[in-house]
């Protein structure tokens, strides 16, 4: 059976009654997670996952999925509106959206932006639907000294590409994949640092280390801060663009889905990079670079549809690999093995009916979102309008409640509030903690791979090297250390620093 053929039987099962409420679900709670400058969809989903616990996985997922691609949308409604990006990927957008607002043309703003999202989001999935299946195939080849090297430089990457200093991003994964050897040992059985606390035997839950990285480390942080988005325009007419606004913007549209998606593939690569790439190369190509920044809809255009492409492409290595590309597919990489999925080459051979039917979901998604976004924008300008004081609290009392749910236990909620704290502290010191949650969640995998390596090789570590894929993963890890260190330049904040 051809793709075509899967992705068509796949969306019979997304159109389902059932599933498409669950997609309505997750868009819908995306949007507006995209839209509230705070907590972000990795701590949304981390939140909601104790309530899909009884939900048939395909379900689950297809929620889960459309809060991610959901929140890619939602971000340029107060970045062109407020000029306050609710995602950090969407920054860009607020360079020449919040002046196309400031200039009354708010509507074709948030039309384009929804357009070539749509555009960026059906281009992404096609891509999904043919090179995830290719890499599984490629992937049933890999023993665990491939994937014990894989997942190492898939953590030197994410070094790499971080903004700050690459020797704290080092620390945060070493960090990582400690906390990842708390409880059980996955061989033997054994406990390890756990200390005789019982609620450690088990090891440290993702739910409550996401949460509170992300959810409770944001409200804490904004503390004292006066956040008060102001939104320009209140009255938003002619949300579809102009002729002229569709000439501007095919190219940069087309452009930032292929990057966008080329670029999101990779293990550690945030949507926030492809998109200041996407805008750079914009601004060369344009006749006019001095008007970036003064508010044109090619600005716009090219940073909206590259984000959604980077954020769909992260599913790629997922499925097909087993290797999340971020912290939101990290999160989701645990979910699936709570729900017994086993995300890796054979998932897609073994649950057909999973993989066609969350892939179709992504386009009825999409879709759903192209009609939803822009009746709802007068609703999202009223929510923006509520105190932050109180959004906080709300957020702090959801956060403290999943927690709590997951195993109704009040440690695992002194255990949130404990990985808020030192969030937090991580922030103030300028440590990233996306690299700490994918060392955490990889860690386990990591440890399995190369224990299993030894014992094949009878404890002789020349086994990763011996094997020819496993020999060029391991390379690649050693090339991606050295190159940063020469360059001694942060990737991210060189793109800024030229746009």
């Amino acid at each position: 059976m051809g793709s075509w053929e899967a992705f068509l039987g796949g969306l019979t099962i997304a159109l389902q009654p059932e599933n498409l409420f669950y997609c309505f679900t997750g868009v819908l709670a995306g949007t507006l997670v995209g839209v509230l400058p705070g907590i972000g969809p990795t701590a949304t989903v981390a939140l909601l996952l104790p309530t899909t616990f009884s939900l048939n996985p395909i379900s689950a997922v297809i929620m889960l999925a459309g809060i991610n691609y959901g929140a890619a949308y939602g971000g340029s409604t107060t970045s062109i509106l407020a000029n306050v990006p609710g995602e950090a990927s969407c920054v860009v957008t607020c360079l020449d959206g919040y002046q196309m607002a400031r200039k009354g043309r708010a509507g074709p703003a948030l039309g384009i932006a929804a357009f070539g999202s749509f555009i960026a989001g059906t281009l992404s999935i096609v891509g999904v639907m043919f090179l995830a299946p290719t890499l599984a195939k490629v992937g049933v080849a890999f023993g665990p000294p491939e994937y014990f090297s894989l997942m190492l430089t898939s953590l030197m990457i994410v070094t790499y590409l971080v903004r700050g200093s690459m020797v704290r991003a080092l620390i945060m994964v070493g960090l990582g994949l400690v906390l990842g050897t708390l409880g059980n040992d996955p061989l033997t059985g054994r406990e390890r640092f756990s200390y005789g606390v019982l609620v450690l035997r088990d090891g440290i839950g993702v739910i409550p280390l996401v949460i509170g990285m992300f959810g409770v480390a944001e409200i804490l942080g904004s503390v004292g801060a006066s956040i008060k988005p102001e939104v320009f325009q209140k009255r938003i007419r002619g949300y579809l663009p102009n002729l002229q606004d569709w000439k501007d913007s095919g190219g940069p549209i087309v452009r930032g889905s292929l990057l966008g998606f080329l670029l999101g593939i990779f293990p550690g690569m945030s949507p926030m990079i492809p998109t200041f790439l996407s805008y750079g190369i914009e601004k060369r190509l344009s006749r006019h670079p001095e008007r970036f920044g003064t508010g044109v809809i090619e600005g716009v255009a090219a940073a909206e549809s590259c984000n959604n492409s980077a954020s769909t492409a992260g599913f790629v290595p997922l499925f097909s690999l087993g290797i999340p590309s971020n912290a939101f597919n990290a999160v989701l990489l645990g979910a699936l093995m709570i729900y017994g999925l086993q995300p890796g080459p054979l998932l897609i051979k073994s649950n057909p009916d999973f993989f066609w039917g969350v892939l179709s979901s992504m386009y009825v998604g999409n879709v759903m979102l192209i009609i939803l976004n822009l009746p709802l924008i007068p609703l999202w300008v009223w929510v923006l309008r509520i105190p932050y004081t109180l959004l906080s609290i709300l957020i702090l009392v959801f956060c403290f409640l999943g927690a709590y749910s997951i195993n109704n236990s009040t440690a695992e909620v002194i255990m949130t509030f404990a990985f808020g704290i030192v969030g937090l502290l991580l922030r103030k010191f300028g440590f990233e903690t996306p690299p700490l949650i994918l060392a955490f969640v990889l860690g386990p995998l990591v440890e399995t791979a190369f224990r299993q390596s030894l014992i094949m090789s009878g404890g002789s570590f020349s086994i990763f090297m011996t094997q020819p894929i496993s020999a060029v993963f391991i390379l690649a890890a050693f090339g991606v250390i050295i190159t940063a260190f020469i360059k001694k330049k942060p990737f991210a904040k060189g793109i800024e620093s030229e746009d």
